[in-house]
């Protein structure tokens, strides 16, 4: 009997652990979320933003990629990902939210906010994360960071979740920035055996995308991403990274690690130290 309630007990533990929050204290223990940063090595940079929440970001109960999220300003410091070829398809029309940044009990993966609320009417989604209808006739795309197109279906869906999405100038999104993010697709998948990314936003000062008098999603001031190339035994083989204004002066500006590093700070209230382990050297 003993022997069973021992065995009863542990398949339950294995359970609770395998359905814990996906909404997580940190990275470093998350063997499902820390991957997507080379060799483990979680940035510093944005570690000290209040209200932050870190989400392994679950789709059809997989993980696809790691997200440092902004509650109060209601977009993300960084998306973490691995670059994936794209094979096609995915372009959701559906945008997901995430259930935990509602309510800590419920379920981890990310769900069509429509779907959400019929299982929880009444239930306001808001207050942690932005929403879809944030951005109806805001003026501003919304902007991935982790991109669809560095992705494979089903992990270019799970890319459709609000909480990877940032207001971007429709402009600078659907050119420059896209371009770029084209540019590094076909390096990646020419001089890579394995690209790790962050892309980020800094945040600007006091402008907002504004819903019934109440300040709903910061607009960001500066989109930006940084990039860790390695070889078939995981040895670094280049780097780099871009700035770009977040403005219809569509404008993308490459930069160095150590620039970027430099760039960062002078936005930052703390240190920002390495964005990759080593600094991808």
């Amino acid at each position: 009997m003993y022997g069973f309630c021992g065995f009863l007990w542990f398949t339950v533990s294995v359970l609770l652990v395998f359905t814990a929050a996906d909404v997580v204290p940190n990275f470093q223990n998350e063997p499902d979320c820390i991957k997507f940063f080379y060799k483990n090595n979680v940035p510093q940079y944005g570690s000290a933003t209040p209200g932050a929440a870190r989400l392994c970001q679950r789709f059809q109960n997989t993980f696809h990629f790691a997200t440092l999220y902004d509650t109060y300003k209601r977009i993300a410091v960084y998306s973490a990902y691995i670059f994936g070829p794209s094979n096609g398809g995915g372009r959701e029309t559906r945008w997901f939210v995430e259930p935990q940044l509602v309510n800590q009990n419920w379920a981890g993966e990310m769900r069509d906010g429509y779907y959400l609320g019929l299982d929880y009417p009444g239930v306001y989604q808001g207050e942690r994360q932005a929403l879809n209808e944030d951005y109806t006739n805001s003026g501003f795309d919304r902007g991935h960071l982790n991109p669809n197109g560095h992705h494979a279906v089903p992990s270019r869906n799970a890319t459709f979740t609000l909480t990877n999405i940032v207001p971007q100038n429709p402009k600078l999104n659907q050119n420059a920035w896209a371009n770029h993010e084209s540019k590094l697709a076909s390096m990646f998948k020419s001089q890579c055996d394995k690209a790790y990314v962050l892309v980020g936003a800094i945040p600007s000062a006091n402008n907002w995308i504004i819903k019934n008098n109440v300040q709903r999603v910061n607009i960001p001031e500066y989109v930006w991403n940084a990039y860790c190339c390695t070889d078939n035994n995981g040895r670094p083989v280049s780097s780099g990274a871009a700035i770009a204004l977040n403005t219809d002066q569509n404008l993308v500006e490459e930069y160095t690690l150590s620039k970027l590093v430099q760039f960062l700070q002078k936005y930052s209230n703390t240190p920002v130290g390495e964005l990759f382990y080593n600094q991808c050297q």
